[in-house]
């Protein structure tokens, strides 16, 4: 773990929220952490982290917290959402890009009003292509599956807060710049997840090139945009579609 204050260093910084509900401005936490690429081509993980409480502007749920465990007492007096967002998604010095674990979910929050449309990679999305032996991709068990190199443990605890889970995605941002490229990872994370294996039903575990060009053909119709993706390339490596299309899924969702 290094502290690096150079300002020209090209950085990413990773981000955690948790919420109180699924309205545009229910965020009660923001954690970050800082990767950045060295005078010598190697990214790091930095020094440069740290976490804000935010206020939801309505009381949170039981459920919402009993994943976080944060109190709306703890939030009460913490500023609103719009009030803090940019000062985190914008810091100064060479920001290049804002990563999270399945970062569709942050930038839910995070839209380019407050991040001035800098672009995100999805460490999960990364993941998926990097490590596709690892049988689970969630951020915790990329944890303990991979044990990155200087990762504190007691730093990343607890879990399902902000700064612990931004500081042990960054691990796995880390290792993943360091075997391949910043625009790679970039493009990986504006498609859908590329799953290394079936998710569900009886090929479950299988890779895709290992099932039926039916089974596929019907995955390629499943209401989940990563299977539907998954199984469209397989086709396309078979040769059985020209280019990739973005089926329907064979039953609409409910929302």
């Amino acid at each position: 773990m290094i502290r690096i204050s150079e300002s020209h260093l090209p950085r990413v910084r990773v981000i955690d929220l948790e919420t109180g509900g699924n309205g545009p401005n229910d965020v009660c936490e923001i954690g970050w952490q800082d990767v950045v690429l060295d005078d010598d081509g190697l990214w790091l993980v930095t020094e440069e982290r740290g976490a804000l409480l935010v206020n939801p502007g309505r009381p949170m749920t039981p459920d919402t917290i009993a994943v976080h465990h944060i109190l709306d007492s703890q939030v009460a007096d913490a500023p609103f959402w719009k009030e803090i967002a940019a000062s985190v998604l914008r810091p100064p010095g060479r920001l290049v890009a804002l990563a999270a674990h399945r970062a569709g979910f942050e930038q839910r929050y995070c839209t380019p009003r407050f991040t001035g449309g800098t672009p995100w990679i999805c460490t999960w999305k990364s993941a998926l292509r990097v490590w596709p032996e690892l049988p689970r991709f969630s951020n915790q068990m990329l944890r303990y599956q991979r044990m990155p190199e200087g990762l504190v443990h007691e730093i990343g605890l607890p879990a399902h807060r902000a700064l612990p889970d931004a500081y042990v995605t960054a691990h796995h941002l880390r290792d993943l710049l360091n075997a391949t490229s910043l625009d790679q990872l970039l493009a990986w994370s504006r498609e859908p997840g590329l799953l290394p294996r079936v998710p569900a039903g009886p090929d479950r575990g299988k890779g895709w090139d290992r099932i039926s060009h039916q089974a596929l053909e019907d995955f390629a119709r499943d209401r989940d945009i990563d299977v539907r993706y998954s199984a469209g390339t397989e086709l396309a490596r078979r040769g059985e579609r020209q280019e990739m299309e973005r089926l329907e899924p064979a039953q609409g969702t409910l929302l």
